[in-house]
């Protein structure tokens, strides 16, 4: 079947059009501005903004502006000051402006498609909020797509418009709600060119993981496991300890088929054991994310304001914000600081006495920064009585075991330190995990514990693990040896990209301005089987160029390499070859 309309970014062919286009709709027929002899109307963002374009055939349609919150400027700031609308301010907002379509064409579907299409850009660039200015003859269609007025209004030539803002996720629910039926419509007629895939996932949360849908999450085909490298998810490259393998392999029958310890009181002894804690302060899950769930669903309300580090896991922000619809803050890491915490600016803002949660993973997952336990130990102490403190220590056992808060969060009831067994301890198919807290906390918690909570399998493995440190041990050594080679061969690849080690088993790349997106290099390298993670829906932070990646065992990072460098190359302005959208893709190495 045919598709009636293309949508894509702009080109350099384009921009000629979208300014006479301006001027004919804007200076000729509207009068917001004086014609200009050229013909051609332009302004001062031209070159920071991204500009959207909708095409029928040969003939291009329509076009849409993006300004995005790293140039630093807005369209607005020549209307209103920071005072007067001070959502200019916040780090997240993209603007969204002249939203244009031939007059012959207005009828169409092409004015919807290019504001659709501007709400998927600014979401896969980590976009929370929007701002516009809608003509108020024109207030109904902005209304209906979910915008509302901020109370300002501009006048500018012979018209007015009024100041429309949303939330990124508000505005995608009405989307996928109100307009359901449009949207398909839309997907059904759409050649659709963008580096987004047209539709957001079915749970809003953005995972890692996408690897497996190569490999078929269907179970047929897991020999296709060997053709892939799922650098996308951070499991642990090497093997889970001797006596892992052995108590899985003894009787894999009778595990299946027995139910395991109620409430799981043989881990809880191994790890309290391990670790020096009281088993009283303990509480067991199927992996971070059961605990989280479990914890955050019971502690938080729609009143509750929480405080999460950004760029951060997305869990955080999906649970809080999406499930419990909590109020949610973000403390700003920035990449000029080196991504790491300022223990004054924190405690400056936790100090203020908003917040009933601050969220600190450490190391830190997407940035891999680690905080000094000494720095986040004053912080605490600093803080409001009322404040509680999430600390993840899913990766420290890379840096130091001895750099955790375990011990402080078994006394102090404001502490809460949740660890996944997963990661550090090649344990993620198993799912086992465990927080520490006050004793009466924990017991509070393991009441609204369900039976079972950690399957027999899993409890098997993680006692196995936990009684041999000195295995693990050697394999976290190992894995810092393996992520600086692999830092050093990518930095090779090119001299235009940004590697950037963590502290943990995975790094980040970063990709030059004006050249190609996280989004397009992760699609390029899927052609070779390797999967790695475009970090660009979590934060405006990255700006749509960043990739995490997964340190992995010799022969796969070798891999890894292989393919970042084809795909530069494919993606290299010489390259004409358009690499595949998303959703195009192939699910395994076919094109290999």
């Amino acid at each position: 079947m045919g598709r009636d309309l293309q949508l894509r970014a702009a080109t350099a062919e384009d921009l000629a059009w979208i300014h006479e286009l301006r001027h004919r709709v804007y200076a000729e027929e509207l009068g917001q501005h004086a014609p200009d002899p050229t013909g051609r109307l332009r302004d001062g963002l031209d070159g920071d903004n991204v500009y959207l374009v909708v095409a029928c055939g040969a003939a291009r349609v329509g076009f849409v502006s993006l300004t995005p919150p790293w140039t630093g400027r807005y369209a607005l700031d020549k209307y209103l000051t920071r005072d007067e609308l001070p959502l200019l301010s916040e780090d997240d907002v993209f603007e969204v402006r002249i939203l244009t379509v031939e007059p012959r064409r207005r009828a169409t579907a092409a004015a919807p498609l290019l504001m659709y299409a501007a709400l998927r850009w600014i979401a896969a660039r980590g976009g929370r909020r929007v701002v516009a200015m809608g003509r108020t003859e024109l207030l109904g269609m902005y209304l209906s797509a979910g915008l509302r007025p901020s109370g300002r209004t501009v006048r500018s030539g012979a018209l007015t418009f009024e100041v429309l803002t949303g939330g990124v996720g508000e505005l995608t629910r009405v989307a996928m709600d109100r307009h359901r039926t449009l949207v398909e419509r839309l997907r059904s007629v759409v050649d659709w060119r963008l580096d987004v895939p047209f539709a957001p996932g079915p749970d809003g949360c953005e995972h890692g993981g996408a690897s497996f849908t190569a490999i078929g999450t269907d179970f047929r085909t897991l020999h296709r496991r060997h053709e892939v490298v799922a650098a996308d998810v951070l499991d642990a490259w090497f093997p889970p300890a001797p006596g892992v393998r052995a108590a899985l392999a003894e009787d894999p029958a009778w595990m299946a088929r027995t139910s395991p310890p109620t409430g799981a009181e043989g881990l809880s002894a191994e790890i309290a054991v391990a670790r020096g804690l009281p088993a009283e302060a303990l509480a067991v899950g199927a992996g971070s994310s059961d605990l989280i769930f479990r914890v955050f669903g019971r502690w938080l309300t729609p009143r509750s304001r929480v405080l999460l580090m950004d760029p951060g896991y997305g869990e955080y922000a999906h649970v809080t914000e999406r499930v419990i619809g909590c109020r949610v803050d973000r403390f700003r890491l920035r990449r000029e600081d080196g991504w790491r915490i300022d223990p004054a600016r924190l405690s400056t803002v936790v100090g203020s006495g908003h917040y009933d949660l601050v969220v600190v993973v450490n190391p830190n997952n997407p940035t891999g920064r680690h905080a000094p336990a000494a720095e986040l130990r004053a912080l605490i102490a600093a803080a409001p009585a009322r404040t509680r403190w999430w600390i993840d220590e899913a990766y420290l056992g890379y840096v130091d075991p001895a750099e955790s808060l375990a011990g402080l969060a078994a006394t102090d009831p404001r502490v809460v330190v949740c660890t996944s067994l997963s990661k550090m301890y090649a344990l993620s198919g198993v799912r086992a995990a465990y927080l520490v807290a006050a004793p009466d906390t924990a017991a509070e918690l393991r009441r609204w514990t369900p039976p079972w909570p950690v399957g027999l399998p899993a409890q098997l493995a993680a006692v196995a693990a936990l009684r041999d440190p000195a295995h693990y041990s050697a394999c976290w050594l190992r894995t810092h040896e393996l992520r600086r080679r692999l830092a050093g061969e990518l930095a090779e690849s090119s001299r235009t990209v940004v590697v950037e080690e963590s502290a943990a088993n995975f790094l980040s790349v970063t990709l030059p301005p004006g050249g190609p997106s996280a989004a397009r290099l992760v699609d390029a390298c899927r052609r070779h089987g390797v999967y790695l993670r475009d970090l660009s829906p979590l934060s405006p932070e990255y700006q749509g160029r960043t990739v995490r990646i997964a340190v992995k065992d010799t022969a796969e990072n070798a891999r890894i390499v292989a393919a970042f460098r084809a795909s530069l190359e494919l993606l290299s302005p010489r390259s004409s070859s358009r690499v595949p959208a998303p959703e195009d893709v192939p699910a395994v190495g076919s094109a290999r």
